[in-house]
């Protein structure tokens, strides 16, 4: 694949012009041009399972089985063998995979994990809020400490910035070890200061056999549920935020521990107690799954190189939910493309959000993709921070990318791919519950949009690059 070459990380308009001010645009490139090697698309896929690499025959025999189940789509013939090449990561079987949806499901799910464990706990997250939800995160991180499990716990420094010192001093003093990625502070720096950079990955490993990963931080914004009328609205009288995790099990669950420890070490946070982070992970389920990490470091985003290469394989649908959607050229141009085809292309993006900027300069680009035929909705009732994408019924995504600048040149992200239609129809499912609480946004309305919001959009639109 051929590749030809300053966003801002922070939790508010004031954040993001406060950081950009102090780095300038000095050393900023665009999003690099992706240019796949086709050639790519007639190599063998190797899948891996519990006890190592499967056989070309039986890796085969399962992706045919896949293929077979998607019917009128070649995305798995034109696209798997260009994705492995694109991430080097390895295609795992054998994995069970549990859709959850909005904060009060997965921080439930999260808490029982928490409970059951008896060697190690991983948690990296982008936002570790003093609140309610952030305390019981740790009562039970350090319960669990204090009974001999080890805590290791990444955060990061611009997510983290409202939460109070003696927060993480606490988690220190019970013996749990507390990274802060990329300090702000330059005295804390552990290497070479890049401000710009920042984690964020939201994950959970337990034992070396549980990982939850997707798009929900640590924090009591996540209170509330979306979808029915009454619980739309947090206890404070906000709206709820929809957003959505995945609970995974099986050999895939060692490959997000890689990228924890990986990023322990980039941060060189010094040596882990040792504990058991690789078990033998056994076969609980039979789903096929992907863990994609991206990084600045690589020449590259992992995630969106895949993401542009499934929309480019896609032959019947591409539907994408996505909380901050401020696409540059290429995927614009994807997007546009795959409809020209008569691809069915469907996005679900925010109606109200916590970022003025990057809304407006998103609603900045309605105009080309309506024209092109891509319809989109916008979710009504709650603050859209989910980032899902559904593409031909049997390739799915889900994870912490969001479809902007800033995560496809600056941030560590991380995403799982899962193939097939048994989970193909249970995000489907989710996008069309989110499709029916979203309104249509149509060429003739948009046309005749106020001056007031044109504006707004214009404005915003000159931000683009730096959110």
């Amino acid at each position: 694949m051929t590749v030809q070459p300053c966003l801002v990380a922070g939790r508010g308009l004031a954040a993001s012009l406060a950081v950009w001010l102090l780095v300038g645009c000095t050393g900023c490139t665009g999003v690099p041009i992706l240019v796949p090697d086709l050639a790519l698309a007639s190599a063998p896929v190797q899948l891996a399972g519990a006890r190592g690499p499967l056989s070309p025959a039986k890796s085969k025999a399962i992706l045919d089985r896949l293929a077979v189940q998607g019917q009128d789509t070649g995305i798995f013939e034109r696209h798997l063998a260009v994705e492995e090449a694109l991430t080097g990561s390895p295609l795992t079987t054998g994995n069970q995979v549990l859709l959850l949806q909005d904060g009060p499901a997965t921080y439930q799910a999260m808490f029982a994990a928490i409970e059951s464990a008896r060697d190690h706990i991983n948690l990296e997250t982008y936002i570790l809020d003093d609140d309610e939800v952030g305390q019981r995160f740790a009562q039970a991180l350090i319960a669990k400490q204090e009974q001999g499990v080890q805590v290791n716990v990444i955060r990061d420094s611009v997510g983290t910035v409202g939460t109070p010192a003696a927060f993480f001093q606490r988690l220190s003093d019970s013996g749990i070890n507390v990274l802060e990625f990329n300090p702000l502070n330059p005295l804390a720096s552990r290497k070479e200061w890049e401000l710009n950079r920042r984690d964020h990955r939201k994950l959970l490993i337990v034992d070396g056999q549980t990982a939850f990963m997707g798009g929900i931080n640590i924090s009591s914004v996540y209170s509330g549920g979306s979808f029915s009328q009454r619980s739309r609205m947090r206890p404070d009288g906000s709206p709820a935020w929809r957003d959505t995790d995945l609970q995974l099990k099986g050999p895939v669950v060692a490959e997000f521990q890689k990228l924890f420890l990986a990023t322990w070490a980039d941060q060189r946070g010094g040596p882990l107690p040792t504990r058991n982070y690789f078990p033998a992970p056994g076969s609980p389920g039979r789903l096929v799954v992907r863990a994609i990490g991206s990084s600045p470091d690589e020449d590259y985003s992992l995630i969106y190189a895949t993401l542009l290469s499934a929309i480019a394989s896609a032959e019947t649908s591409v539907y994408i939910t996505n909380a901050y959607f401020v696409p540059d050229p290429q995927l614009l141009a994807a997007l546009v493309t795959a409809a020209g085809r008569g691809v069915d292309v469907k996005l679900i993006l925010p109606s109200q959000t916590d970022s003025w900027l990057v809304f407006h300069a998103g609603r900045g680009f309605y105009e080309p993709l309506l024209r092109a035929g891509v319809q989109i909705h916008e979710r009504q009732g709650a603050i859209l921070h989910a980032k899902t994408a559904l593409i031909d019924g049997v390739w799915a995504t889900v994870g912490s990318t969001n479809l902007d600048w800033r995560s496809f040149l600056h941030n560590h992200e991380l995403n799982a791919v899962v193939l097939g239609t048994e989970f193909g129809l249970q995000v489907q499912a989710m996008f069309d519950r989110d499709l029916a609480l979203s309104t249509r946004i149509t060429l003739d309305a948009w046309e005749r949009r106020a001056l007031h919001w044109r504006v707004q959009e214009l404005f915003a639109r000159t931000w683009a690059y730096w959110l």
